[in-house]
């Protein structure tokens, strides 16, 4: 699929605004929009594998099309969620468990670059990443 492959982080668009609306305090946000955030996906068939590198922590998230998992941000926010495929978009339901609000991500390839938007609270934000 053509999520496959290493993505680095390039530009991020009201990224603050949408960690400030989250709750994350200004020192962790100003970390965050420096992270050089770079995700390498690969797919087999309904699995997924992303590997999370940022400054902050490399991790290893394994999930399954339509099937609920839990997973931290790097802030240790605690969300329980899934992942469907809906046209061409990867798209990211999840709950957070301090609170039961919805975070809600989209994955989609755009002019050859992975575009992740995430919606919370109103707030919108982008980070668009390039293929290395």
């Amino acid at each position: 699929m053509a999520f496959d492959g290493s993505w680095k982080v390039d530009r991020s668009n009201d990224y603050d605004k949408l960690m400030e609306k989250m709750g994350i305090n200004k020192a962790k946000r100003v970390v965050a929009a420096h992270d050089n955030l770079k995700l390498t996906i690969t797919q087999e068939g309904n699995k997924f594998t992303v590997k999370e590198s940022s400054v902050f922590r490399t991790v290893n998230i394994v999930f399954e099309l339509g099937v609920t998992f839990n997973y931290s941000l790097a802030d240790g926010t605690e969300l329980t969620g899934v992942w469907n495929i809906e046209g061409n978009k990867l798209v990211g339901k999840f709950t957070r468990a301090d609170n039961g609000k919805e975070l809600l991500v989209v994955r989609e390839i755009s002019g050859g670059e992975l575009i992740q938007t995430y919606t919370y609270e109103g707030v919108q934000a982008t980070r668009v990443f390039k293929k290395e």
